[in-house]
């Protein structure tokens, strides 16, 4: 599962560059595992089909029995109930790696800090759109998700109790509550202190990653009752409203999938061409296969690697490559942050309690932050989104049970966006710094450099960890061997003054013993 190798940092050794021995490829597994059309359905395709079949039941159940639907209410709770435990460990994992993340990106300079400042002001844009866009068409109205509430705890009296509330009473203390933001003040405080720990950190920061790893494979046996949880949640809710609910869950589709197109094509696709001068439909096409893996998989991080290679392949130099991709998968969410703002109002509305604009407010902050870490792992987006509502709104959780329902058929639209979103910024990035070849990039988006599939393996779901740690690891050698050339050259320039200084000392002692002669 490496993602990339210890030369990520060496401009020269790009794909384009094969003469060299040590040329940085990006290793993966078989390409037959993915890159290839397989006979039958793996169990993705499956838990997919079950979830649109469960989802049809239950709205023929709700219209044909309405009474026997409600009573299934229990079906949709209990799968909520089994998100809802998953919330504080995902964020606590999701938030210590993440910041973790922010410190490596920052070692390398420039290109980090101008991705990160990028990515968090792409993602606080696409939270500030769902919200506009949630706020426009009101979904959710007409649906009847009262009794699917969940008791709040813990809500504070005035803004002195609710700050003194996110502090907890034992350091693990959050671990095993319900307080979302206690979690998150732990989790930060644990990231920031292995980043102060440096190199000594590194062994408890392998240990969360491994922890995160374990807690989504939990996170993925509870998905598996899906069909389930959407058949009990969607018949009920049929049940109470009848065909309003079939209209309401369709329309926050609709619309959550336009905003999707329109913010890639319009709003990216624009900024694109103004700094690069490269049309997004180009981009668009040279990364097709792509977009059909992460179509048939539902999930960004399928395509990781390949957009590592072709990103590299278009003319983009390595460092840049290497840092805001694997970056951007963790802090560029784009088509996350629509989901999870549209997604909170239709549940607040569906259940007759919208948000006030300071509560949107607010729960777009948090968004911000808790999203970051779980990019294009399949149901991340559900958790966070049940995280995001139990800190600022716990009686809305239980509405969870119903996006259940749709959450598949969005995952699609979520995926594709971030995907779209991080070849863009990888496109600016390198233009930004200089770090392009535009005549390869204009050359290979004309089809006249066609990319060489065997220079792939194939494709994989997570980046390895060790291999993150040797670039890292590179990354500060180079940092070294940098400050040694600056030792070294100031020393030389010494010498050469010193040189340059002995002649005119030795001349001008002969020329004050000239002169005492006379």
């Amino acid at each position: 599962m490496t993602l990339v190798s210890n030369s990520a940092n060496n401009p020269g050794s790009g794909p384009e560059n094969r003469s060299g021995a040590k040329n940085t490829e990006v290793t993966t597994v078989p390409l037959s595992k993915r890159g290839k059309p397989r006979k039958g359905w793996d169990k993705h395709t499956w838990l997919y089909m079950s979830v649109i079949f469960a989802v049809v039941l239950g709205a023929v159940v709700g219209l044909l029995v309405p009474d026997f639907a409600v009573a299934l209410e229990p079906l949709g709770k209990g799968f909520v109930a089994l998100i809802k435990m998953m919330i504080a460990p995902i964020i606590f994992c999701t938030i210590v790696v993440g910041v973790g993340s922010i410190a490596q990106a920052a070692t390398v300079g420039k290109i980090g800090g101008l991705a990160l400042g990028y990515f968090m002001a792409m993602s606080t844009i696409a939270l500030a759109i769902g919200l506009v866009v949630g706020n426009i068409i009101h979904p959710g109205e007409g649906l009847d998700m009262s009794s699917s509430t969940y008791e709040t705890t813990g809500e504070a009296a005035t803004t002195t109790d609710f700050l003194l509330g996110i502090i907890p009473t034992t350091f693990f203390s959050p671990l095993t509550g319900d307080n979302v933001l206690q979690v998150l003040f732990v989790a930060l405080l644990t990231g920031f202190a292995l980043q102060a720990l440096g190199k000594r950190g590194k062994p408890i920061m392998r240990a969360v990653k491994y922890g995160q790893l374990l807690v989504f494979r939990v996170l993925g046996m509870i998905l598996w009752l899906a069909p389930i949880g959407a058949f009990g949640a969607i018949a009920a809710v049929v049940g109470k409203t009848g065909i309003a609910a079939i209209w309401s869950l369709g329309l926050l589709m609709v619309a959550f999938y336009i905003t999707c197109i329109l913010f890639v094509v319009v709003m990216l696709g624009i900024l694109l061409y103004a700094v690069t001068r490269v049309n997004v439909f180009s981009l668009m096409k040279y990364l097709g296969r792509e977009y059909l893996l992460i179509v048939g998989t539902s999930s960004s991080e399928s395509a990781l690697p390949r957009l590592i290679a072709k990103m590299e392949h278009l003319g983009v130099s390595k460092p840049v490559v290497g840092i805001t991709v694997p970056t951007g998968y963790s802090f560029n969410l784009d088509g996350t942050a629509i989901y999870l703002t549209m997604a909170s109002l239709f549940i607040a509305t569906g259940m007759g309690q919208p948000m006030s604009i300071s509560e949107q407010i607010g729960l777009l902050v948090f968004m911000i932050i808790a999203s970051k870490g779980a990019a294009g792992v399949t149901g991340a987006g559900l958790a966070t989104l049940a995280a995001g509502l139990q800190a600022y709104r716990p009686e809305l959780v239980g509405g969870v049970g119903v996006i259940v329902g749709i959450d598949r058929f969005m995952s699609e639209g979520r995926a594709l966006t971030n995907f779209s979103g991080n070849a863009i910024a990888t496109l600016l990035i390198g233009t930004w710094t200089k770090q392009v070849d535009r005549d390869r990039v204009k050359a290979v988006l004309a089809g006249e450099i066609p990319f060489d599939e065997s220079t792939l393996d194939g494709d994989h779901d997570v980046a390895d960890d060790d291999a993150a740690d040797e670039i890292e690891d590179a990354t500060e050698m180079a940092a070294k061997a940098e400050d040694a050339q600056t030792g070294s050259a100031q020393a030389d320039s010494v010498q050469d003054n010193t040189a340059q200084t002995g002649p005119t000392e030795a001349a001008a002692g002969s020329n004050r013993e000239k002169v005492t002669v006379s």
